[in-house]
C-alpha cells in the first residue's frame, strides 16, 4: 500500500522512521511519500520537504511566514492528490496537519492522527476537526485516552515511543573516543531544534561553562541545521557532537534542556535536568493567555507535579540557571529524588512497542 507521512520537527522525524520501519514488516511492498527529516529518508521515504524547511514556532513567527505556510499547505494538498496514498499519517504539527486532515478527508482518503496534538493544553475546539476528519486517533500520553472520552471520542493508546528508541542505543565508551571527549562528568546542553530556539537558548546555557570548570560541557548539534551555524554562536572550546543526542544523554551527568520533547527523552535516560524556554516577547505574551497547562515540561505534565524545574522566559537566566544546575550535580538528595520520579515515569509510559503496535493498528484497519 501507499502510505502520505507527514511530520514537522526532529521528533516526529524519528517516530515516522519507527513506524515505516514497522509497516515494512507487514506489508513488505509498502511505498512511503512524506514530510519529514533524514531518519524517514533512510528508512525508505521518498521526502516531497524537509522539516528544517517547514518549522515556524511561536505567534510572531508564524504571522510573518504566514504566506510562505499557505504555499507549503498547497503543494501538500496537490501533491496528496497526485500521490493518491491508500493511508494519510499525521504525527503532531497541528497548525499543518489538522488542515490536511480536513483535506485528506474531504477527499476520501484514510487519516490517521499519530502522536496527538496537545488540545488538553490549549485549543481544545480543534476536537471537532479530530472527530469529523481522523478515521483514527492513536495517543502516546497515558492520560490523553481519558481526556478524549471526555469528549465522547474513543483513542488507541499505544504507549510511548520513544522507548522504542532508546531500547536500541549503544551505551558503549565509543561515544567519548569518536568524539574526543574525557572522562570528566558531562552536561549535556540540548538547546532544541529549531533555529531560532537555539539562537536564544544557547548562549545562556554556554555561559554556565565558566562556573563550573570540574564539568566537561557538550552541545547537542543537529547537522541538517548546518555546522556554519553552530559555530557562528559557539565562540568558545564547548564541543559539539551531531545527530548524537541519545548517545550523549547516555554518557550525561546532568542536562540543561529546552522545552520540548527532549525533556521526556532526558528523564528516559535518567539524567538530571534543568528545563528551559524562551520566546518572543510578543509570543511569549500570547501563549500565557492561551495555554492553560501548570507545566511546559512533558516530564512534569506527565507525572502531575514539579519533577524538574522549569525555567521560563525572565526566569530562564544565568543567576537561576547556575542555582538550578548545582542543585542537580551537587545536592545528592534533590537529585536521588528526581531520579526515583524519573523510574515512575518510565512506568506510567509502558514498555516497548508503540511504534509496532501503531503500525498493526494502522495496516488491519486498512486491511
Amino acid at each position: 500500500m501507499k502510505y502520505y507521512i507527514i511530520a514537522g520537527e526532529a521528533s516526529g522525524d524519528l517516530h515516522g522512521s519507527n513506524l515505516m520501519k514497522e509497516i515494512l514488516l507487514l506489508d513488505e511492498q509498502a511505498q512511503f511519500r512524506c514530510w519529514g527529516g533524514d531518519k524517514m529518508k533512510e528508512a525508505g521515504g521518498v521526502m516531497v520537504k524537509h522539516y528544517k524547511d517547514t518549522a515556524f514556532m511561536g505567534f510572531l513567527e508564524v504571522a510573518k511566514n504566514i504566506g510562505t505556510i499557505f504555499k507549503l499547505l498547497k503543494k501538500c494538498k496537490e501533491d496528496i492528490l497526485e500521490y493518491n496514498p491508500d493511508a494519510v499519517i499525521l504525527i503532531d504539527y497541528p497548525g499543518f496537519n489538522l488542515r490536511i486532515a480536513q483535506f485528506a478527508h474531504a477527499n476520501k482518503f484514510k487519516v490517521f492522527y499519530y502522536v496527538s496534538p496537545q488540545l488538553w493544553a490549549w485549543k481544545a475546539s480543534r476536537i471537532k476537526i479530530i472527530k469529523e476528519c481522523v478515521d483514527r486517533l492513536i495517543v502516546i500520553l497515558p492520560f490523553e485516552k481519558a481526556f478524549y472520552k471526555g469528549y465522547d471520542y474513543e483513542v488507541d493508546y499505544v504507549g510511548h515511543p520513544l522507548l522504542d528508541a532508546i531500547s536500541l542505543i549503544d551505551n558503549s565508551n565509543r561515544f567519548l573516543r569518536v568524539n574526543n571527549l574525557s572522562d570528566e562528568k558531562i552536561v549535556a546542553l540540548l538547546p532544541g531544534s529549531r533555529k531560532q530556539e537555539i539562537t536564544k537558548m544557547l548562549p545562556v546555557m554556554m555561559e554556565m561553562q565558566k562556573e563550573f570548570p570540574k564539568y566537561q560541557f557538550v552541545i547537542a548539534g543537529l547537522s541538517v541545521n548546518g555546522e556554519g551555524f553552530y559555530n557562528e554562536i559557539v565562540k568558545q572550546t564547548i564541543p559539539i557532537v551531531y545527530d548524537q543526542t541519545y548517545q550523549l544523554l547516555t554518557h550525561a551527568y546532568a542536562g540543561l534542556v529546552t522545552s520540548g520533547t527532549a525533556t521526556l527523552e532526558t528523564a528516559l535516560f535518567q539524567v538530571p535536568q534543568v528545563v528551559c524556554y524562551k520566546g518572543s516577547p510578543i509570543s511569549y505574551f500570547i501563549g500565557k493567555r492561551l495555554v492553560d497547562v501548570k507545566y511546559i515540561s512533558l516530564v512534569n505534565l506527565i507525572m502531575d507535579k514539579p519533577v524538574v524545574k522549569e525555567l521560563i522566559q525572565g526566569d530562564f537566566n544565568t543567576a537561576n540557571l547556575k542555582t538550578e544546575l548545582t542543585k542537580i550535580t551537587v545536592d545528592k538528595e534533590y537529585r536521588n529524588s528526581m531520579l526515583s520520579d524519573y523510574k515512575r515515569l518510565r512506568e506510567r509510559l509502558g514498555g516497548v512497542g508503540a511504534s509496532k503496535r501503531t503500525a498493526e493498528l494502522i495496516f488491519n484497519y486498512l486491511k
